[in-house]
């Protein structure tokens, strides 16, 4: 073991150079991020095929999709990726205040994702619009009577369901595949979450710099992927019909 290995407390024990831990640590996070790719890829080649399958619900169900919020989450979204790409871009050059400011921007931008997208599965929760086995077509069927509801719920409810005709049958898989896909993306955002607010405290340490900056690179790697697998989700389930 070399001297170096004593005097810079940044390289790991088994690896001789910073160089050498760094393609190391960036193999891994790409060989992790592949893992991640091939699981959301599963889930567009479900997609995929309950559309070829049941184009009718796709284009019924989608239209209960707030595209207004879900493009103020991709904007969100994008935003988050270039204030974290400037973070990393500020610890390579030494900028600690750049680092501190752009990962709490990133941070601000995630929990506005996950509000705006609680919002919108409050909604969907409140009108009946769950996963299937749990979905009540009566709601969201004007032609359906629905007894022992007082005339002014039966009203209210068939108040939006009118502007987007009767319910296909088994609408429901079409709200399953959409709360799997954003919820299971929103674990990913969650969990982006608590990676960033680790390496920002250890920013606000004084802990990365030109010298060592590899955990800023990795998450901010990891973060892209969350942006990018959204870019993909937001066409495919708001705007495509």
């Amino acid at each position: 073991m070399s001297d170096a290995n004593h005097t810079d407390p940044a390289l790991a024990h088994h690896f001789q150079t910073p160089a050498q831990q760094f393609a190391a640590g960036k193999l891994g996070m790409w060989i992790f991020l592949i893992t991640e790719i091939l699981f959301f890829g599963g889930l567009f080649c479900a997609y995929a095929v309950y559309r070829a399958n049941h184009p009718e619900i796709f284009f019924w169900a989608h239209e209960f999709l707030n595209k207004g919020l879900g493009a103020i989450n991709t904007g969100v979204l994008i935003t988050s990726s270039l204030t974290m790409a400037w973070g990393v871009r500020c610890a390579q050059c030494d900028q600690q205040r750049g680092l501190v400011l752009c990962l709490v921007l990133t941070l601000l931008c995630a929990f506005g994702f996950l509000g705006i997208k609680y919002v919108e599965y409050k909604h969907k929760l409140e009108d009946g619009l769950r996963w299937a086995g749990s979905f009540d077509p009566t709601v969201h069927d004007p032609q359906i009577e629905k007894p022992h509801q007082p005339a002014a719920v039966k009203h209210e409810a068939e108040g939006p369901a009118a502007d987007h005709g009767e319910a296909p049958r088994n609408a429901g898989v079409f709200f399953s595949i959409y709360f799997l896909m954003t919820g299971l993306h929103a674990l990913h955002v969650v969990a982006g979450i608590v990676a960033i607010a680790w390496i920002l405290v250890r920013a606000r340490a004084g802990h990365f710099g030109s010298h060592y900056f590899m955990p800023v690179d990795l998450v901010g790697l990891y973060w892209h992927l969350v942006d990018m697998i959204w870019i993909f989700l937001f066409p495919l389930l708001y705007l495509i019909h």
